[in-house]
């Protein structure tokens, strides 16, 4: 009786819980006028929306070691650079910030391509 039970609480379990876990990374470096204007634009509403909770925001500096503890496709060369991240490794990237509306639509894009996302902003 007992092992029906468990396996329905296992069941719900598993429906419940996100394909994937990942994080945004963004890097970053002084005087970026473009990671300024993301700041302005998106920073403060993006853990509020579905994106920022399906991969939360992680900054990293440019030239900080903490980049070195990511697999990446290639070296970021410019700032800002979003890149998703899965245990470490590097599902898909955004080089630099045209503006939110080309922000928003690649990183929907990206999360439901590679961690199963369905929400928009």
């Amino acid at each position: 009786m007992l092992r029906p039970l468990a396996l329905l609480c296992f069941a719900v379990l598993v429906a419940a819980a996100p394909l994937r876990a990942a994080e945004l990374v963004m890097v970053e470096e002084p005087g970026c006028i473009y990671c300024a204007r993301w700041n302005t634009e998106i920073s403060e509403i993006y853990p509020k929306t579905p994106e920022g909770r399906a991969a939360p925001l992680v900054r990293v500096q440019k030239r900080s070691p903490e980049l070195e503890g990511y697999s990446l496709a290639r070296p970021v060369a410019f700032t800002p650079t979003f890149l998703l991240i899965d245990d470490n490794v590097e599902l898909a990237r955004i080089e630099g910030y045209p503006g939110e509306d080309f922000f928003w639509g690649l990183l929907a894009m990206f999360l439901t391509r590679h961690v199963g996302f369905e929400g928009t902003s």
